[in-house]
């Protein structure tokens, strides 16, 4: 296949192994298990094909819904860029705690040095600095990985038949596309392959239920998109990429395309409301400019 980073537009082949392998990713120290999410992968990977090949041939079953969700839920867990966004919200609460603390008087202020200022205001002129250890937002991920999968797997899907080879859908290093309905939901399209993607509807309410591996509420319907609602879908994988976007072809079309729409990413939103003596801390995963030097 072939690549473009975002970062540099510098392009290249490649296989899957080059570069969509880190070595120890999934590996946690903050998990009595560290390599728990292996466990929960020995029932995704080595089923990808086949399964991909019956959503081409419309032979859905409970096995195929559960790899395909498992796969999402999986990236959206622990790919970089979903530890880097998960990271944000924790800043916020950080934030809020200190905000709260200050108030209260708990904490004392800053030496002279620092302005004697209190670490809320240190907080926001920059002088001090959260720093959370990715790895441990991704822990959080990965004890939530089967709830995430049944959430995924009891919403609608839109089944995305690709028939035009001049316009393949491309994927990335984080292969899960926002398509954002309002400032607060948005659907998922996850690409599968260069002919195949999914939209998937995600039903919030669910997040509130015991989960159903049974996959009870699926529904799917399948379409042939359009070629400009193609175009629209691989704009979505780019901006939504962390940086590497992969394809199939090498089509002349798709360098200018790729810096068109280079200059984005998906961040976590976070709003902090007042709410009593507190605050209510809310994000949300959007697709956002990103300059770049």
């Amino acid at each position: 296949m072939y690549a473009t980073k975002k970062s540099d537009l510098k392009s290249f082949r490649c296989d899957s192994k080059s570069v969509c392998r880190i070595e120890e990713n999934s590996t946690n120290v903050y998990l009595a298990n560290n390599r728990e999410v292996e466990d929960f992968l020995i029932g995704v990977e080595p089923k990808y094909n086949a399964c991909v090949a019956k959503l081409r041939d419309r032979r859905m079953d409970e096995e195929c819904i559960a790899v395909i969700a498992g796969f999402a839920a999986y990236v959206s867990s622990c790919a970089p860029a979903s530890m880097r966004m998960q990271s944000a919200p924790l800043e916020s609460l950080v934030a809020s705690e200190a905000a709260i603390l200050d108030r209260q008087g708990v904490l004392p202020r800053a030496p002279a040095v620092l302005g004697n200022k209190t670490l809320t205001e240190l907080l926001a002129d920059g002088t001090v600095r959260v720093n959370i250890d990715r790895k441990y937002p991704q822990a959080v991920g990965i004890t939530t990985i089967r709830n995430r999968t049944a959430l995924l797997g009891n919403s609608r899907w839109e089944i995305l038949r690709n028939n035009d080879p001049t316009s393949p859908f491309f994927t990335s290093d984080y292969p899960v596309a926002l398509e954002a309905k309002d400032a607060r939901f948005a659907n998922w399209i996850i690409p599968l392959a260069p002919d195949l993607a999914i939209r998937i509807v995600p039903d919030t309410s669910l997040s509130r239920t015991e989960p159903d591996p049974s996959f009870a509420k699926f529904s799917c319907v399948h379409r042939v998109p359009r070629r400009f609602e193609l175009l629209e879908i691989n704009r979505l994988i780019v901006r939504s990429a962390e940086d590497i976007v992969f394809y199939s072809s090498n089509l002349p079309w798709i360098p200018k395309f790729i810096a068109n729409n280079r200059h984005y990413r998906i961040d976590a939103v976070t709003e902090r409301i007042p709410l009593g003596t507190g605050f209510l801390n809310i994000a949300t995963q959007r697709v956002v400019a990103y300059p770049r030097s």
